[in-house]
């Protein structure tokens, strides 16, 4: 059973998607929360195995609520950022912060649900469109202190081409076209860079790519 805890400042939205998700026989809805600050308490207590946290709320923004409930030892529940259709200025932030992936706030039912499950599988929700915009986003920003480079010495010559390929907004079956291999394959070099690298989805994954200079935006 996952468990999940809804984070939005509006009512209708927690209530739908509430009992969207209640309707599951593999989903448990634990509690809701109307801003960030709520939802960092509530899940302290309640113990959620995924959280929906919209970005813009009062009190507390969902990217600083994020930021606290990723920063413990055991990176703390997933958390599945919810956004509108134009990327909130907050999207490369909240992927810093530790967020697993977006859901558009609009996006049909059977996407919310597997989204849910997705994430809870402890893989990122982080679709070729949202990365590449996320790396307009990132163009756009002033230059930032690189992370350090010596940390993908660890990657094999294929890894890191992988790598590049997946912050470049390829999805696996598209990786697995450009270099002429078996999807399966890309998966299990997905597999070995993340953990390789200790992060903890494909989004950080993103993110640590271009903080290292492994790819520079525009490319």
């Amino acid at each position: 059973m996952i468990r999940v805890l809804i984070a939005d400042d509006q009512a209708m939205v927690r209530q739908g998607f509430g009992a969207l998700l209640a309707a599951q026989p593999d989903l448990l809805v634990v509690g809701d929360a109307a801003d960030g600050a709520a939802a960092v308490t509530a899940a302290r207590n309640l113990n959620p195995d995924v959280i929906l946290m919209d970005v813009r709320m009062p009190v507390m923004d969902g990217l600083e609520a994020t930021r606290r409930l990723t920063s413990g030892p055991s990176g703390g529940p997933r958390i599945l950022i919810l956004t509108t259709f134009d990327l909130d200025d907050y999207v490369y932030e909240a992927l810093r912060a530790g967020a697993s992936g977006f859901l558009l706030k609009d996006a049909p039912a059977a996407d919310l649900v597997q989204a849910v499950r997705v994430v809870a599988a402890g893989e990122a929700l982080l679709a070729p469109s949202v990365t590449r915009r996320l790396i307009a986003e990132f163009a756009a920003r002033p230059q930032r202190n690189r992370a350090r480079p010596v940390a993908l010495n660890a990657l094999t010559p294929r890894e890191t081409e992988v790598l590049r390929l997946i912050a470049r907004g390829r999805s696996n079956q598209e990786i697995a076209a450009d270099l002429i291999v078996a999807e399966q394959t890309v998966k299990t070099h997905v597999g070995r860079i993340l953990t390789k690298l200790a992060l903890r989805d494909r989004a950080q994954a993103v993110v640590f790519a271009y903080e290292t200079g492994l790819v520079a935006a525009g490319e």
